[in-house]
């Protein structure tokens, strides 16, 4: 299958979290996916959507949502994983196409879930980590959270950190500069 390269799919997932280990018969599940597309023809962001997913196996902790800002009454009557997964694989081409992220928790997070639900993995066989990739390209000893990356090169954090679909807003900025950075080198 040929990759298509018209677009990178730039996810960030937010999942049912506890501050201590989760509650018996509960386990971290993906409550939001955010994903903003980005056009790689004009190096723009193109779309910015939130696919909120409703948990099957854990609920929305009160830490949880003074983190995320989502409450149980928001993923309530949400889709569940599997629609998400059919969303992802058929309107956005998702196993065609480049899915990048901030780190390596969000295909990690995918993959658990997929195969926790016996859901096909949404993606192809390529991630790109956009975290470890800004880190190399301004030679930092470190990997820099997404706040603290968007501080470094003088970026507003648009949205609500933690927030999947601000954070992938927010991804998909730092990945375009550092695109046209490489561009005007070529």
């Amino acid at each position: 299958m040929a990759k298509l390269l018209d677009q990178v799919l730039v996810i960030d997932v937010e999942s049912t979290c506890w501050n201590r280990p989760p509650p018996p018969n509960q386990i971290s599940e993906i409550i939001e996916i955010g994903l903003c597309t980005v056009d790689m023809a004009t190096l723009r962001r193109r779309e910015k959507r939130c696919i909120l997913v409703s948990p099957a196996r854990s609920h929305v902790s009160q830490f949880c949502t003074s983190l995320t800002g989502i409450t149980p009454d928001l993923v309530e009557h949400a889709d569940d994983l599997a629609t998400a997964v059919d969303l992802l694989m058929n309107k956005y081409k998702s196993r065609e196409r480049l899915f990048a992220s901030w780190g390596d928790y969000d295909r990690g997070q995918f993959e658990r879930n997929c195969r926790d639900y016996m859901l096909p993995y949404p993606f192809g066989p390529t991630h790109l980590n956009v975290k470890t990739l800004f880190s190399l390209a301004l030679g930092l000893p470190e990997e820099l959270e997404i706040d603290a990356a968007c501080d470094r090169v003088g970026l507003p954090m648009e949205g609500d950190h933690h927030r999947g679909v601000d954070d992938a807003w927010n991804i998909a900025n730092l990945f375009l500069l550092l695109l046209k950075r490489m561009r005007r080198i070529v």
